[in-house]
């Protein structure tokens, strides 16, 4: 695989906890890495990581060591299921949760030493609408909103579109909806969020797919493995897969060096945090 091949860089997110998103993040990631594409994985809730925790992995060193100037990314990155890279975040440390701009910009600055060996950053960002979250959204290529049928995941995911939107120029997201009961209700959801947005933001929002609710994931979980591992051919695994084939065809970014470098610029920005 050519070496100089653009970086998509996707931010999964989804206003509140709760919704699913780590959950699909890891095993979108996987997925991806299934059809033979090079993904890193980073755990970007800084001060409650928790993508070690689902994977059962045990992370050694973390972005608090990067930071610290300890160690490099090379140094922290864990091998995950199916191929996949882990970049772990801490867990219960504070300051890793109220970051400066600056120190923001040199955790992502240091990912410019595997831009030859990425083909796709996956960011499952924190629950809420934080600095740190809108920064990890606003400066990636790609933002995945993870919606479920709650009122509360219908509105935090608004408020966290019309935030990104109006007071950061975000105009594109995509949707998944997640833990479905039919085919129908995820694009009902879809709809209402959508119908919302077109009337009071200039966003333009894409549904994606829906991923149905499935009792392996909870299964998975307390088996600290992915679900992709843990039930391959089940439901949500097939419908995850489906997904990751539409997000594959996502077109590149046009550099030819990749995004990271954009990503990196975009941080450093005037009022990107």
């Amino acid at each position: 695989m050519s070496s100089n091949r653009p970086v998509k860089v996707i931010a999964v997110t989804g206003g509140k906890g709760g919704v699913g998103k780590t959950n699909l993040s890891v095993n979108l990631s996987i997925a991806l890495a299934e059809m033979q594409r090079r993904v890193v994985l980073m755990d970007a809730d800084l001060g409650l990581a928790n993508v070690d925790v689902l994977l059962g992995l045990q992370a050694r060193y973390t972005l608090a060591d990067v930071l610290s100037g300890e160690r490099g990314i090379r140094d922290i990155l864990l091998p995950g299921p199916g191929g996949i890279k882990v970049v772990p975040a801490s867990s219960g440390v504070q300051q890793m949760a109220n970051l400066t701009p600056q120190q923001h910009a040199a955790i992502i600055h240091s990912f410019s030493e595997l831009s030859d060996q990425i083909d796709i950053l996956m960011i499952d960002t924190a629950a809420g609408i934080s600095d740190t979250v809108v920064s990890f959204v606003r400066a990636a290529q790609e933002a995945i909103v993870v919606v479920c049928d709650e009122p509360s995941s219908i509105t935090d995911a608004y408020a966290l579109i019309k935030l990104l939107n109006s007071e950061h120029d975000v105009f594109r997201f995509r949707i998944i909806a997640n833990m479905t009961r039919t085919v129908q209700e995820g694009a009902n959801l879809f709809n209402k969020l959508n119908g919302v947005c077109e009337r009071f933001l200039d966003a333009s929002l894409q549904y994606v797919g829906a991923v149905p609710f499935d009792e392996n994931v909870r299964k998975a979980v307390q088996k600290r493995k992915a679900l992709l591992e843990f039930a391959p051919q089940c439901k949500a695994s097939q419908a995850i897969r489906a997904l990751a084939q539409k997000i594959d065809a996502w077109p590149a970014p046009h550099t030819a060096r990749g995004h990271l470098e954009f990503f990196f610029e975009r941080l450093l920005s005037a009022g990107a945090i």
